[in-house]
């Protein structure tokens, strides 16, 4: 396939400065993007929506086990280590995650309080990875993160060149950023604390970030610049066409989707609503039905509310371990070999 030299260039400028906002490792993995996106076949297909992952790849059966259960509380790999536990450790620590999970400070935990535990458990590894790298952009170590703080680590001596020689617009990009930056900014007093640094750095995972997912979208793939993705738009942002070749049958799928489904008003294009309907479909939510779930299986007076010590004396729904079944087995071993 014939490389645009000057396509790969503002691809990859793009991607690497992106980053910018991860570890070394992620800096590896966003070169093998860049070499992806020049060298990848054009039947390869691009995928721009955003879907919810199950809370775990076991199956959700209570009469079996609550395998499920504990992966959607915990997340699997906390799931993992709760597994070590005694079942006293276990109860001790999930009063300690209670505490967590209540919010207001109440004392009571509610399904929505649950259902946004949940949410953050299976999103953990977004809200280390933020940890990780918040050192790098709050320079003066005051727990919050200026805009001029995140540029300056971010464009650097960009900043320095209005007239780069690869030609690159990079104040475009940083405009683009400063926008996102203060949408993120939700109390708006022009500084991103941890939680808006995160809606910043990964805006689909949060509601009222949702519109600037959309516009950026938008923005990537209409290239005439009318405000609408045409089909041929929607086409060529997911598949490269080269001459005289077939198209696969999947583009053609395709064709046939944005008339049937993503086309809703059947003027020949995607506005605003059509395309956050595609990117962000409303799925089932997995973390909603978890919530109400446990509170049904732990409401022990109906009362529609979950104290610590209704949730603790469940613990074996929630964070239950194998060490019961693990201990018992010692005592066995120990008993047969005191009578040897």
């Amino acid at each position: 396939m014939p490389c645009n030299f000057g396509t790969f260039f503002q691809v990859f400028i793009k991607l690497w400065l992106s980053c910018l906002r991860m570890e070394f490792r992620g800096l590896v993995m966003c070169f093998a993007l860049c070499v992806v996106y020049t060298t990848s076949k054009p039947t390869e297909r691009k995928d721009r929506v955003h879907h919810d992952p199950q809370l775990s790849d076991k199956e959700h059966d209570d009469q079996q086990s609550f395998d499920y259960d504990h992966d959607a509380f915990l997340g699997q790999e906390e799931a993992k280590t709760f597994d070590q536990l005694t079942p006293e450790e276990s109860k001790e620590r999930l009063g300690m995650i209670v505490d967590k999970i209540d919010a207001d400070k109440d004392g009571f935990v509610t399904e929505d309080e649950l259902k946004t535990w949940i949410k953050k458990s299976q999103k953990r590894y977004i809200y280390e990875n933020v940890d990780r790298q918040w050192k790098d952009f709050d320079l003066n170590s005051d727990a919050v993160i200026s805009w001029e703080e995140y540029r300056n680590v971010t464009y650097g001596s960009y900043l320095d060149d209005p007239d780069p020689e690869d030609g690159f617009n990079y104040k475009q990009m940083m405009s683009r950023d400063e926008r996102r930056f203060k949408m993120a900014d939700k109390d708006g007093n022009h500084f991103a604390d941890k939680d808006e640094f995160t809606a910043f750095l990964h805006p689909e995972e949060y509601e009222y970030m949702k519109d600037i997912v959309v516009l950026e979208t938008m923005e990537d793939i209409d290239k005439n610049g009318d405000g609408f993705i045409d089909l041929e738009e929607y086409i060529g942002d997911m598949y490269n066409h080269e001459a005289d070749s077939k198209e696969p049958d999947w583009v053609k799928t395709e064709r046939e989707q944005f008339a049937e489904f993503r086309d809703k008003n059947k003027d020949g294009k995607m506005d605003k609503e059509e395309t956050k309907d595609w990117i962000l479909p409303s799925d089932y939510d997995h973390a909603e039905a978890e919530a109400k779930h446990l509170v049904y299986e732990s409401d022990t007076d109906k009362d529609g509310l979950l104290t610590k010590e209704e949730i603790v004396q469940k613990y074996d729904l929630f964070v239950g371990s194998q060490a019961t079944d693990f201990g018992e087995a010692l005592v066995v071993m120990e008993t047969i070999k005191s009578r040897a």
